[in-house]
């Protein structure tokens, strides 16, 4: 078990199984010293725990709750193409999309699940970028999507 992993298992936290793919596509991608993800939704044992919109059917407590399990699922995707989260030198990019009641404001707020989880698990390097977007519908109906951009170390 790597420093990252050993940091997950230091908050209560394990990394899940890779989300199988929806459709056509991988979880994640790697190209040169980057690795790009898809996005990922809240799955938890292979279903969502919670489906609407939120500010309606979901609250934004609830929604930022999924967009960190989003982010664990992420990290999952990362591994998967690099066979060690320790291999992260830094998040460069963190984009969410929260699927929104037509009056809910809040996307940054929930977003935040994803972003205050990457940095307790990764400190210093889990610090990046962010876009949190609303939308009016995610696959399945989830309430929360989110998608990283890594950079990696030298092998």
């Amino acid at each position: 078990m790597g420093a990252v992993e050993a940091k997950l298992a230091e908050l209560g936290l394990t990394l899940p199984e890779v989300v199988p793919p929806l459709a056509a596509y991988q979880p994640a991608v790697r190209t040169g010293s980057y690795v790009y993800t898809s996005g990922q939704l809240p799955m938890v044992d292979g279903k969502l725990p919670v489906t609407g919109k939120v500010g309606a059917e979901v609250t934004a407590e609830e929604a930022k709750d999924l967009a960190r399990t989003c982010a664990l699922n992420a990290l999952a995707a990362v591994k998967s193409v690099t066979g060690d989260l320790d291999r992260i030198a830094r998040v460069v990019k963190v984009v969410g999309f929260v699927a929104s009641a037509v009056d809910f404001t809040g996307q940054p707020g929930v977003v935040n699940g994803a972003s205050e989880l990457l940095g307790a698990v990764l400190g210093d390097k889990g610090v990046h970028a962010r876009s949190a977007v609303g939308v009016a519908v995610l696959p399945l109906d989830a309430p929360v999507e989110v998608e990283i951009q890594v950079e990696l170390t030298e092998a």
